[in-house]
């Protein structure tokens, strides 16, 4: 790509005549080089990449997260099992997801190179990142309640994807909150859930204002909105548990926007 260099080099002689050309020149090959790679980044060859990586690094991670404590328990296979199912896996991708789960929860399991690996192939998203620990969050959940030998494994895959401290606590106290909104009745507020839970369900505090209560709102259901994550490079499959977290998003906001009287 060349456009940048024209354009740079243009403006530059225009500025600050030759030696502007020659600066000129040098910014805008900068500027090339960063939107090669975004271009190359979303081509649909680098799309399905993304997609295996996101699905292969998701099971072997759930593996390592289930033998955080020593052992996997009944809860956390059972909850693998479930994911199956909802994923509508075909066989051969349930068997794949198998292998990778043990891979995962098998003694030296190279974590640092699985993380590393799969941050290479999603380049600069971070909401991959996210959506990835979510995932894994969610899997700890499985008896609802995370130990501090699993608290310490969200930490350190957290800190390789870049995550900090603080990123990570509040995706737990939301994962958590979100969990009154889901039960076998559907997405609603659960029996003896509070106002405090939605509140925390969308990561904010209840003295927010009605204004940026829904900008919250808006901007968590547009990160889970299923065209976007597909085209971030979450795999189809994984979609609909993905999806799952917009639906009880949505059944905390309801609660709170009814408590508050507000119209939508």
């Amino acid at each position: 790509m060349i456009y940048g260099k024209i354009v740079g080099g243009l403006l530059g002689l225009l500025v600050g005549g030759i030696i502007g050309l020659v600066v000129g020149v040098l910014i805008g090959h900068s500027f090339d080089i960063g939107l090669a790679k975004t271009l190359q980044f979303g081509s649909p060859e680098n799309i399905e990449r993304i997609k295996t990586s996101f699905f292969e690094t998701t099971f072997l991670l759930s593996g390592y997260l289930a033998k955080a404590d020593g052992r996997v328990s009944k809860q956390e296979i059972e909850h693998t099992e479930q994911m199956f199912t909802q994923m509508g896996l075909s066989t051969s991708q349930r068997q794949r997801a198998i292998e990778l789960f043990r891979q995962g929860s098998a003694s030296g399991f190279q974590l640092e190179a699985v993380v590393s690996a799969f941050l290479q192939t999603c380049g600069p998203h971070r909401q991959l990142q996210q959506t990835m620990m979510l995932f894994l969050i969610s899997l700890a959940l499985a008896d609802h309640k995370i130990d501090l030998a699993e608290h310490d494994t969200l930490a350190r895959i957290a800190m390789l994807m870049g995550l900090g401290n603080a990123q990570l606590e509040q995706l737990l106290r939301m994962a958590q909150a979100q969990e009154h909104f889901h039960g076998q009745g559907g997405f609603m507020a659960q029996p003896g859930t509070s106002l405090d839970d939605a509140y925390a369900a969308l990561g904010i505090s209840s003295d927010v204002s009605d204004k940026d209560l829904k900008r919250a709102y808006r901007k968590l259901m547009s990160e889970n909105h299923p065209d976007k994550l597909i085209a971030r490079g979450v795999p189809e499959d994984m979609i609909k548990l993905a999806t799952e977290r917009s639906q009880e998003i949505q059944a905390a906001y309801e609660m709170i926007r009814n408590n508050r009287g507000i119209g939508k």
